[in-house]
């Protein structure tokens, strides 16, 4: 056997170790793929995602479709034969970890984040669409998220509305009220109460908390407050709470808004959807867009709803025969979908 066979037989086990610790080496991406689509109007297991106790509701075989992305978690790593199938596939898409995940936060506090973005979004949405019924919405400083072991935990709940702190009443003017809100807690003397007056399902409730050191040694009760609204009447979002993120609440808002009016918004078609909404009734971008495009034609929808500000990515999704639509403003999606229900071949603003 000559030098040469010899040096190939020992290159060759040395090349294909070489070239699988290439292929299995984790790699610094992470990858979007299409998520499941959720019937909004639907009741999966006999219960209604939408329910408005008390209120006249319209059910009907209408689908209104929330959109969701699959991403891979922060502490898992994609290897060389991942990120190689998922450029090569259409409908999903690889961005540097880095860009997707801080490295300041940890995967508990990404979790946190997309909570209260889909708690803030869903409440949000129920004042968007009573407001463009003509009801009184008012708004009020909210418990968007509690720390686990914290005072406040197992005394506010998520939701509660502050109305009033040791007997003072607190502005409706949000920002107002969370400074004289934190100035309070803050002000506690050690081993003191603050007390919160609530309100919670409908009723005041007078809550007193023992305020701990917090890490910079100041008092706090371990929650995260927002903007919430004050109803004429309870309506409840019942959505998979793995779910997170803000990009559900314009197809929350229309859901509810159909829920409450006669008949069929979209006349019995499948409609889906994305965007964030603020109180305004503005509609903002989303991440994800080309994914929950794919995801949507894949599960049948007719009509897709994009944010205006997504115009651009839209544009390049595979979305087969399911028709999309340019929007911007809660009123302006309710118009195109009253349109397209009329009829399906009805021009429509695009991008």
């Amino acid at each position: 056997m000559n030098q040469r066979v010899v040096a190939a037989l020992v290159a060759v086990p040395l090349v294909a170790a070489l070239a699988i610790a290439a292929l299995l080496t984790p790699l610094p991406y992470t990858m979007y793929s299409p998520g499941p689509t959720i019937n909004v109007l639907g009741a999966p297991d006999g219960k209604e995602i939408i329910q408005v106790p008390g209120q006249k509701t319209y059910r009907d075989e209408g689908q209104l479709r929330m959109t969701t992305v699959s991403v891979t978690p922060k502490d898992s790593d994609l290897n060389l034969f991942q990120v190689m199938g998922a450029w090569l596939d259409p409908d999903d898409a690889v961005y540097p970890k880095d860009a997707v995940y801080p490295d300041d936060k940890t995967a508990d506090e990404e979790r946190d984040e997309g909570q209260v973005q889909m708690v803030s979004s869903q409440d949000t949405a129920v004042a968007v669409a009573l407001t463009a019924l003509g009801k009184k919405v008012t708004p009020a400083l909210e418990v968007l998220l509690i720390a686990p072991g914290t005072p406040a935990d197992g005394a506010l709940a998520v939701r509660d509305l502050f109305k009033a702190v040791n007997g003072q009443p607190l502005s409706s003017d949000v920002q107002r009220a969370s400074s004289d809100l934190r100035a309070a807690i803050k002000g506690t003397p050690p081993g003191g109460k603050v007390t919160f007056t609530v309100l919670r399902d409908g009723k005041e409730v007078d809550v007193p908390v023992t305020p701990e050191p917090g890490d910079d040694g100041a008092p706090q009760v371990g929650i995260q407050l927002g903007q919430g609204f004050i109803l004429p009447f309870p309506v409840t979002v019942t959505i998979d709470p793995r779910i997170g993120g803000p990009s559900a609440g314009l197809m929350f808002s229309l859901a509810i808004y159909d829920t409450l009016t006669p008949g069929s918004l979209t006349d019995g078609g499948a409609i889906a959807g994305t965007g964030e909404i603020s109180a305004d009734g503005k509609v903002g971008a989303i991440g994800g867009i080309q994914q929950k495009i794919a995801g949507s034609d894949h599960d049948g929808a007719q009509l897709f709803l994009v944010p205006a500000e997504n115009c651009d990515d839209a544009q390049g999704a595979h979305h087969g025969d399911m028709r999309l639509a340019k929007v911007d403003t809660f009123q302006s999606a309710l118009d195109v979908v009253q349109t397209w229900a009329a009829d399906h071949d009805a021009k429509l603003p695009s991008c």
